[in-house]
């Protein structure tokens, strides 16, 4: 069990949700066991992706997510990038900018290429910087062409 494990609220759906991220990470999710509330209905699905816990909650419709929570999902180059962005987009999600979008469940993914840290680190920075505010997903040649 993780020390910190972030609960994520959701609106009646959270098993829905725990199978959708499942089939999106694939070998790296494991669905785990739900935990029935008192009318019999899944209250906390926990779900374990690329070895970090979550904890999805059917709380009900007082919140919903926003920009201020996001996560990152690290990808080592554009294939990655693209299936990530597919999968999450789809099926009313939504694109946003800089690599941010949000799935359709309203919770937002940062879908970043590795390579972009190391390019931030150099000299061309400000190059590289100002090609990424364009654009919505990242597109890892472009970066690289900015840089050159």
């Amino acid at each position: 069990m993780n020390r910190i494990t972030p609960m994520l609220w959701f609106d009646g759906d959270a098993e829905q949700a725990a199978k959708f991220y499942a089939s999106v990470f694939k070998q790296k999710a494991k669905l785990g066991k739900p935990m029935k509330g008192p009318d019999g209905k899944v209250l906390v699905m926990p779900i374990e992706i690329d070895g970090v816990e979550f904890s999805l909650l059917n709380g009900g419709p007082q919140f919903k997510f926003n920009e201020s929570v996001s996560f990152v999902i690290h990808c080592k180059d554009q294939k990655e990038i693209d299936y990530y962005w597919d999968r999450l987009t789809a099926d009313g999600g939504e694109e946003s900018m800089c690599g941010w979008l949000k799935d359709k469940y309203g919770l937002s993914w940062q879908v970043t290429p590795d390579r972009l840290l190391e390019l931030m680190r150099g000299p061309k920075m400000p190059k590289v910087m100002e090609a990424f505010m364009k654009m919505r997903k990242f597109d890892i040649a472009a970066l690289e062409r900015a840089a050159a």
